[in-house]
């Protein structure tokens, strides 16, 4: 299949970012580093709060706007985007970065806790990527710049492999994943609008402080063996020491503003640091192995002729 993220990509020289989540981490180092490093670009950083911001310039500085955004407000969404568009005419970048994790046993989990957090995680991404389509598509050009754009949906590691103790985190990332790679897919090529799930594995940022919030109804007393596989995660991300060698959030702005300027195509998947990326290598074997283990029987099932009949939805 041809589609946009078979191209490469060649962002103007004053790109407008539009940042979620920009109070702290991966947020407020991508806003750091887009005005130091790139001046001429113009960036809009939002936060439920704006005055929560850490902004490195002054609040006069004409390439930078900050405002208001709860991800979870359909009506919040549209305020801030037609202000962005009032302000700059044009999306060159959307960055959904808004999030935040969930822990403990799934059997105990509140269904309004858990829907919660996929309001912010998954239909906050994908409220505001629908919509930033048609920008992307239709205003770029008719502010005399390219049409297209890039999306950058910052998922995880654990977007592609689940791990103990965040099921419904995981969930909200592997539904991430499907939506972006399945909306890369379906966007015509002249479009230019390409997508890519961001995948960092430990990030120095208060993923596993202020930004984890703990199930509501406490630990369930059958999983309180210290050996069993959540406590043994949990006991790690506790752990200050162990969180020493997790990437620098700058580190992370850094690869991911790289790889939309590099002036070649943007990945439909990009892990970030050598843990994500040696996590997902393993995992990729692993599944490798059970294909083969099931292979009789899978092949059993069905004609041959099935996987030439869908050829054109291979990707090149």
């Amino acid at each position: 299949m041809d589609g946009p993220n078979t191209k490469p990509y060649h962002i103007p020289s004053d790109a407008v970012w539009f940042i979620t989540g920009c109070s702290s981490g991966i947020g407020q180092a991508l806003v750091h580093h887009i005005t130091t490093h790139h001046p001429t670009h113009r960036v809009v950083a939002t936060a439920r709060n704006p005055a929560s911001l850490s902004l490195p310039t002054s609040s006069n500085n004409p390439n930078l706007l900050a405002l208001a955004l709860d991800v979870t407000s359909q009506a919040s969404i549209d305020a801030a985007l037609h202000e962005t568009l009032a302000h700059f005419h044009r999306i060159d970048v959307l960055v959904n970065n808004a999030g935040y994790t969930l822990v403990g046993d799934t059997e105990v989990a509140a269904d309004a806790e858990s829907r919660a957090l996929l309001d912010t995680n998954f239909w906050g991404v994908v409220n505001l990527t629908k919509r930033a389509l048609r920008i992307m598509r239709e205003d770029n050009s008719r502010s005399g710049g390219a049409r297209g754009g890039v999306i950058l949906n910052v998922s995880s590691m654990g977007g592609f492999i689940g791990f103990p103790g965040s099921a419904f985190y995981h969930a909200s990332k592997f539904a991430v994943e499907g939506f972006t790679e399945a909306v890369a897919r379906e966007l015509p090529g002249e479009w230019n609008i390409h997508l890519s799930n961001i995948e960092p594995g430990g990030v120095k940022t208060n993923y596993a402080t202020t930004s984890l919030k703990t199930m509501a109804h406490g630990r369930h007393p059958a999983y309180d063996h210290p050996n069993y596989p959540a406590n043994a995660l949990l006991a790690y991300m506790g752990q200050e020491e162990n969180r020493r060698a997790w990437a620098e959030p700058k580190a992370i702005a850094r690869a991911m503003v790289s790889i939309v300027s590099r002036g070649r195509r943007i990945p439909i998947r990009v892990p970030l640091g050598a843990d994500a990326f040696g996590m997902i290598s393993m995992e990729l074997e692993s599944i490798k192995k059970d294909l083969e283990e099931v292979r009789e029987t899978s092949l059993g099932v069905g004609e041959t002729e099935q996987l030439d009949s869908i050829g054109f939805l291979q990707r090149d």
